[in-house]
């Protein structure tokens, strides 16, 4: 007989992340990109929870097992009795880099997309007087996104290919990636001192 599937929650997701990462900036990373996939699925009235836990979840093996990255973490939640669509959707993060497991939903497309943006976002906040994400447009992102030295590690490739993939814009794109890490600014250490002025 089939077990009936779990479907994981927010807490067991957090606890989940917290077992294996114990990198602060991994773990902010995950909070991030939390915030991003909540922040796209109420837009387009998809399930919050199963975006925002997904998002928390999908560089869980980073940390331990960079070889392995996404082939392991499908594995953990695997075993931990995780739906298949929720694998899936974590396994497609890293299409054409690390699987071929090519994105399809809108969830997995999203993912694949904001996982890099998210990173640059954040890179951006950092270097401004303000260090926050609370007073960015999308305009200081791609200044830096054209400065191909600045945050070199962020593959501009695959949020190009991400946003063809949703039909979406990339200016739109990159103000959704920052209204969600806004909802959590606090937590992610981007919050800064929006009084601190340019000199």
């Amino acid at each position: 007989m089939k077990m009936a599937e779990h479907v994981p929650t927010r807490e067991e997701a957090l606890a989940l992340l917290r077992q294996y990462n114990r990198n602060e900036a991994l773990i902010k990373h995950a909070l991030a990109v939390e915030a991003v996939m909540r922040f796209c699925s109420r837009k387009s009235g998809q399930d919050v929870e199963r975006w925002g836990v997904i998002g928390l979840v999908h560089d869980l093996d980073y940390e331990q097992f960079p070889e392995q990255h996404c082939h392991k973490t499908g594995q953990i939640l695997r075993e931990q009795g995780w739906p298949e669509e929720y694998v899936r959707a974590v396994m497609s993060h890293g299409w054409g880099i690390c699987t071929d497991v090519e994105p399809t939903t809108d969830l997995e497309k999203t993912l694949y997309a904001m996982d890099e943006l998210t990173g640059l976002v954040a890179a951006t906040a950092l270097v401004r007087p303000s260090r926050s994400v609370l007073d960015m447009t999308p305009k200081s992102v791609k200044k830096k996104w054209r400065e191909k030295s600045f945050a070199a590690g962020v593959n501009r490739e695959v949020i190009e290919k991400g946003a063809a993939m949703l039909g979406a814009d990339l200016n739109q794109l990159i103000e959704d990636a920052i209204a969600g890490m806004r909802e959590v600014a606090q937590e992610i250490g981007l919050k800064g001192d929006v009084n601190t002025q340019a000199m």
